[in-house]
């Protein structure tokens, strides 16, 4: 082969090369993104708008229903889903697969623009987001030590700015402390007496606060623009607003309304129960997270050094220790998946120097692996690192062959040039063919949709970049290191004598075996069926599962309570909750909670009424419980504190799917029927096996106190519904009415009416609204009131009433759970135009097993037409192909051993398996054909192949397991994700390299058999007709 040839002739060129690869490696590397998973783009899209104090059925059909139809026209929708909460709507806008997100962005965002018109009075400007698991804050700072204003103000002049000049931030947001506000608190009775409305005030307030353009006008050689600036510069011009009244006198706001500037609280944030002030930190879409965190650590050392008086600043939730802890963690495997399998090679080839010449290959293979993630755009993430630590010992197959073959040829008396030469050259071509079957079975992968794909793509990549460049290696620098480093002869060392011995009495017992089982075929086969069958019976015990989450130490715990409650009663629950988290001091290592919030964004995304807590727990190393069943735990102790739905969730990663492991989603027209069938859903899975905590969007009801306006009568006395609306919203929450700045700060101009004029039942029947000419009208004069209980989130699927019935699973597998629901609700009937579909995790595991099944399918079918094309046959890639259903016996029995349930990622351990463990068996039967055709018949040719084979076979399959034994053993930080693809693939390949080396010598013999037949049956020659 020529590229040896040069490789063993010109080593300073070889050097060279390697050394430039080297660098750009080690460039490479500092260049890299880090993070926990690879970026996952998913094609959804979000509408967040906010409607203050709009009452959920309003927020219904004023906001998310016009925005629904907006949205349906655009192409590529697959499904619209939309929450309307108190103040707040969001619709989630999931795409096809393949749609470019961007392209669909830029619609969504045209559609809201039409819609935006049609929005009600009050209403906020739509968002518009892109849904990314990967675009969540990095990073929690909490300011603590002083009064609220000041650590507001603190926040935003000096940490905020300073953060966010920091390298990789995108974006810092406050959380908590006090925000200046201009309140006027109106005079009802003064507002009687002039005959003003609160529209009026508004109009004058809009009227007076004016600046614009007049044009400009010539002095001397200059031209001036002319500019009428009417805005407010104090307060005071606030209070002395002109308001003309309906008789046509002039009075000032002051007249009648006190004016005030006060501070309004922006939520309560609390930081291990101290008053604070909280920073998250985004960091811009390529930012190396790790990088980002220590630019804010170092950020923060900074700023405490020039805070004044008691200001601390303190990093509450830092996600980048758990990236670097896992990161680290897998580097650990690595190496010490890397010295095991030296080890192995070194008790093989019982010389230091050939073990050397393979030692090298590793990291040069992996250091051009970063080279090539560098240029493709991946991240280092516990799955690229983990696919290199997954082919640590693959890496060494081709080099192990090539060294082993180059000396053979040394100790048959070939020079050291003309052995390596030879020796490479010889079998570079079954080396790269042997690679080949293992890198196309990660091509379909690429093509498999959604989250499945999204997150083992890069794995896939990552894995075949290694071993491209473990083949380079092996056909480049082996044969160079090999011609300079390799002893004159390759003579035995005693000291290692005995494991020649032992080697030899394992190869004579498998030659006796072998010899049993050719005697004995049928039996052969049958046995292995029954391993198959047997092993395929382990399935119910093994159970199904999504993808294994890391351990992150991180819980999150919501509470909501009824709209409407105050915020000193949401203090109050907040403090009994303080108190049960008081009980785990020792594993909680810090908290904070954030009570309510002003900023509308967050309101959407809570309701506006809920108070939310992060908790960091210390290490995992330094705790005796997972956190898992720690928030199970605290799940349940919070379910004794009255007045608020607690919920405690485990931090999600973003990758273990969408939503809750089961979910159950309920649609059609009537909510009357739809609580019915939600109720009955209920008891079917309080009955289910399996089944934790179900409950019901329907659940969470909220006291309201519905106000019927008779159209027809409010016109009468001069008002539109919309006015009586406005008027009652300003005599009960009060209304933002514009917009005032001030040495460059600007502050909300709220209108509002006393506190103790706005709280009762009678406060509401006394409200009077005021028409266009001055006249009160009681509101109980043109409305009617109605107490009622009503649904505190309305859910709709594609334009249709849907309730949400969500549930967690403790005790057993997500595939036992989700099939026992299945057959729990078949025995139900749903009325006519009334449907459910189980989703969540249920259904994207669902959806990735299919995926990846048809991946599998498609594998097997390539690794055949690699073999077909390496053998120019049809029949022997088939003898080969019978060593892939014994690896059924490992991989179940395997993951049945160890606990582990048949995930996602042990489903990609499988399909590698499909590329592994043939490459055994092409060595064994490629090599009874040579036998064969140097004349050996068929039975010497295949115990001479299996004993002579065995050596190698043995090697390459110690060194791919024992490399993957760290990852197995699930040791550190973030091991869970790659412990079932290793656990699959040591025990398939383990399993299956013994069945290879029994098995498919049988089924050599029985294809030999039909091959010969076939030639007997074409190969007979036509009698010759008798010559008349």
């Amino acid at each position: 082969m020529k590229l040896v040839n040069t490789s063993v002739k010109r080593p300073v060129g070889v050097i060279m090369i390697v050394l430039a690869i080297i660098a750009m490696g080690v460039i490479s590397v500092r260049n890299l993104a880090i993070d926990l998973f690879p970026e996952i783009d998913l094609p959804i899209a979000v509408v967040a708008t906010s409607y203050p104090d709009a009452a959920p059925q309003e927020v219904e059909k004023l906001v998310s229903e016009p925005m629904e139809s907006g949205l349906s026209s655009i192409e590529g929708v697959n499904s619209i889903q939309s929450q309307s909460q108190s103040g707040s709507s969001l619709v989630i806008i999931m795409f096809e697969n393949g749609t470019n997100l961007d392209n669909a962005l830029l619609e969504v965002r045209e559609s809201v623009d039409q819609v935006k018109g049609m929005l009600p009075d009050g209403a906020n400007d739509p968002s518009v987001l892109r849904f990314n698991p990967n675009q969540l804050p990095i990073m929690w700072v909490g300011l603590t030590g002083s009064d609220t204003t000041t650590l507001q103000s603190v926040a935003e002049d000096t940490v905020q700015p300073y953060f966010e000049r920091q390298s990789g931030v995108a974006s810092v947001s406050i959380e908590g402390g006090e925000e200046r506000a201009i309140e006027l608190e109106l005079d009802r009775s003064a507002m009687t007496q002039y005959g003003v409305s609160t529209q009026l005030i508004q109009q004058s307030l809009a009227g007076a606060n004016q600046s614009a353009s007049a044009g400009s006008i010539q002095k001397g050689d200059q031209d001036l623009q002319l500019r009428i600036d009417g805005s407010f510069q104090s307060v005071d011009d606030i209070a002395n607003t002109i308001i003309q009244t309906p008789q046509g006198a002039q009075i000032n706001v002051s007249d009648i309304a006190e004016v005030n500037d006060t501070l309004q609280k922006n939520g309560t944030t609390l930081v291990n129960n101290e008053s604070a002030v909280v920073l998250s930190i985004l960091k811009q879409s390529d930012g190396n997270t790790v990088d980002v965190s220590d630019n804010i650590l170092a950020a923060v050392e900074d700023l405490n050094k020039d805070l004044p008086g008691d200001v601390n600043l303190e990093v509450v939730v830092d996600t980048s220790e758990f990236i670097k802890q896992s990161i680290n963690s897998v580097i650990q495997n690595m190496i010490f998946g890397g010295i095991f399998a030296l080890l192995v090679l070194l008790l093989f080839l019982r010389s230091v120097r050939a073990t050397l010449v393979i030692g090298v290959s590793i990291p040069i293979a992996i250091i051009s692996t970063f080279v090539l993630l560098y240029f493709t755009g991946e991240t280092l993430n516990v799955l690229t690192m983990g696919g290199l630590a997954l082919g640590i010992g693959m890496m060494v197959d081709s080099s192990i062959v090539i060294l082993e073959n180059i000396v053979s040829y040394r100790q048959q008396g070939y020079k050291l040039k003309e052995a390596a030469v030879k020796g490479a050259s010889e079998l570079a071509p079954a080396v790269i063919a042997s690679t080949t079957t293992t890198l196309v079975v990660f091509l379909p992968i690429v093509f498999v949709d959604g989250i499945a794909s999204e997150l083992f793509t890069p794995l896939a990549l990552t894995i075949s970049f290694a071993l491209v460049a473990s083949l380079a290696v092996s056909i480049t620098l082996i044969p160079m290191l090999s011609s300079k480093l390799l002893t004159k002869a390759m003579e035995d060392h005693g000291r290692r004598y005995w494991f020649d011995r032992v080697l030899n009495k394992v190869i004579a017992g498998y030659q006796r075996v072998l010899e049993k089982a050719l005697k004995l075929r049928k039996t052969t086969i049958a046995i292995t069926i029954a391993a198959i069958i047997g092993s395929l019976c382990l399935i119910p015990f093994i159970g199904t599962a999504f993808i294994p989450e890391g351990d992150q130490g991180q819980v999150g715990i919501t509470v909501e309570t009824p709209t409407g409650t105050n915020e000193e009663k949401r203090l109050a629950i907040t403090e009994k909750v303080n108190e049960k988290l008081a009980e785990y001091d020792d594993i909680i290592d810090v908290s904070y909670v954030t009570v309510g919030s002003s900023n509308p964004e967050q309101a959407v995304m809570s309701g506006g009424s809920a108070a939310s807590y992060q908790i960091q727990l210390v290490a995992a190393d330094e705790r005796s419980e997972t956190t898992a069943s720690f928030v199970q735990q605290l799940d349940e102790d919070m379910q004794d504190i009255p007045g608020a739905d607690i919920t405690v969730t485990e931090a999600s990663s973003g990758v273990g799917g969408l939503g809750d492991p089961i979910q159950i989603q309920i649609s059609g027209p009537e909510t009357d029927v739809l609580q019915e069938l939600s109720d009955q859903v209920l008891q079917v899975l309080e009955d289910t096996e399996g089944i934790y905590n179900p409950t019901s969007s329907l659940e969470d009801t909220q006291p309201e106190m519905n106000i019927q306006v008779d159209r027809e009568l409010a016109a009468q006395y001069g008002l539109s519904y919309q006015e009586v609306m406005n008027q009652v919203q300003i005599s009960f929450t009060g209304q933002t009415v514009m917009q005032y700045r001030e040495d460059g700060d600007e502050m909300n101009v709220t209108l509002m009416f006393p506190e103790d004029a706005r709280t009762t039942i009678n406060d509401l029947e006394n409200v009077l609204i005021q028409n266009q000419q001055g006249t009160s009208i009681p509101l109980t004069t043109i409305a009617d009131f109605e107490q009622v209980q009503s649904a505190a989130t309305i859910t709709r699927q594609n334009q249709q009433r849907q309730v949400n019935i969500s549930s967690g699973i403790e005790g057993m597998d997500l595939g036992t759970v989700s099939t026992n629901v299945e057959s729990a609700l078949d025995g139900m009937n749903f009325p006519e135009d009334y449907d459910y579909t189980i989703g969540g995790q249920a259904e994207d595991m669902t959806e990735a097993f299919a995926d990846l099944s048809l991946a599998l399918i498609l594998s097997i079918f390539l690794v055949y037409a690699v073999m077909a094309v390496q053998f120019e046959n049809f029949l022997f890639p088939l003898i080969i192909m019978f060593s892939m259903p014994a690896t059924a016996v490992g991989v179940f029995g395997g993951l049945f051993i160890t606990g582990q349930p048949l995930s996602i990622t042990a489903f990609i351990g499988v399909i590698m398996l499909a590329g592994i463990v043939v490459n055994n068996a092409i060595v064994l039967v490629d090599y009874i054909n040579i036998l064969r055709r140097r004349g050996l018949d068929r039975h010497e040719a295949i115990v001479e192949a299996g004993k002579t084979r065995m050596r190698p076979i043995l090697m390459t399959t110690l060194t791919t397991i024992l490399a993957m034994v760290p990852l197995a053993l699930g040791y550190g930080e973030g091991a869970e994700m790659q412990q079932p693809m290793a656990i699959t693939v040591i025990f398939g390949l383990a399993v299956s390299s013994m069945f290879t080396l029994v098995l498919i010598p049988v089924v050599y013999t029985y294809f030999d058999n039909l091959s010969e037949r076939v030639k007997g049956w074409f190969g007979k020659k036509p009698k010759k007709e008798k010559e008349v």
